[in-house]
């Protein structure tokens, strides 16, 4: 099933930066009927609006500054929309973070945000906005999962944990609305040139010639979601490193990155004092 942006009323969460601001810059080209722009910071969705504005003056652009990590804030963007808008024709959940460091020294409280933001507003926005897209028989739900929602690696549990619940729920959900005319896909991309290292600590850790544009990344999923592809690894080859580590037998895998935790432990300080055992 083929997709046409034109005349859509898109929603794109986490759109204040990175993959999400690329995608709405790409997608106005194709003249929506309307761009929701879903992020924290207020300001930076505002200049994004203007710029939008500027370059393709008959698409109306609405900004929604809301913390998806808090469930009422979910439901006052969803009120604010069904207002302002009118039903979501296509709804992408962008908005995620992720942490690197051994779960033993990781803040619980960025923890249970990143859980909130990556798994439950995710589900909710999908489980809130594809009932209407069901009853007019069109819509499309992308998911931007990660290319640990394929593998794993010490240093990421969580983050890659959140991702590979996006994986199953985004396939279980594509086979349960097979036929209602609901197209539903999932991005695993690898590494993007985004402000997620810098907030992740994971910047500095992976070589330059693996890190893709969030430009090049942004339109390799806007491709596969247009095609009706039910998942999809943006650049060539991150897509072949990916699909080798899946195809690894686990038992190899975990064998390969035993070193990691050595190599965290040296740029880590311990959360817990050791315990003397006499």
């Amino acid at each position: 099933m083929k997709l046409n942006y034109a005349h859509q009323r898109i929603l794109i969460t986490g759109a204040s930066a990175g993959i999400g601001r690329d995608m709405a810059r790409q997608l106005a080209a194709y003249g929506p009927k309307a761009l929701i722009l879903v992020a924290r910071r207020r300001e930076a969705l505002e200049a994004l609006k203007l710029e939008l504005q500027e370059q393709y003056p008959t698409v109306a652009v609405y900004i929604c500054a809301y913390d998806l990590s808090e469930r009422q804030q979910i439901d006052a963007l969803l009120r604010t929309v069904s207002r302002e808008v009118g039903a979501v024709d296509i709804l992408i959940n962008n908005a995620g973070m992720g942490d690197y460091g051994l779960f033993e020294n990781a803040d619980w409280a960025k923890l249970e945000q990143m859980l909130r933001l990556n798994i439950e507003a995710l589900t909710y926005l999908t489980y809130k906005l594809v009932p209407p897209m069901i009853a007019l028989g069109r819509g499309a739900v992308l998911n931007i999962s990660s290319g640990f929602g394929l593998l794993f690696m010490p240093g990421m549990s969580v983050y890659a944990a959140s991702k590979h619940y996006v994986t199953a729920f985004t396939d279980a959900l594509r086979g349960e609305l097979r036929g209602t005319g609901v197209i539903v896909s999932q991005a695993c991309p690898g590494p993007v040139a985004t402000e997620f290292g810098e907030h992740s600590g994971t910047q500095g850790t992976i070589p330059a010639g693996l890190m893709m544009s969030s430009e090049a990344c942004a339109r390799e999923i806007l491709d596969g979601l247009a095609r009706g592809r039910a998942l999809f690894i943006p650049g060539k080859l991150v897509s072949i490193g990916t699909n080798l580590g899946r195809l690894m037998p686990r038992p190899l895998l975990r064998l390969a990155l035993r070193p990691m935790r050595r190599r965290l432990l040296k740029s880590e300080s311990p959360r817990f004092e050791p315990v003397s055992v006499n």
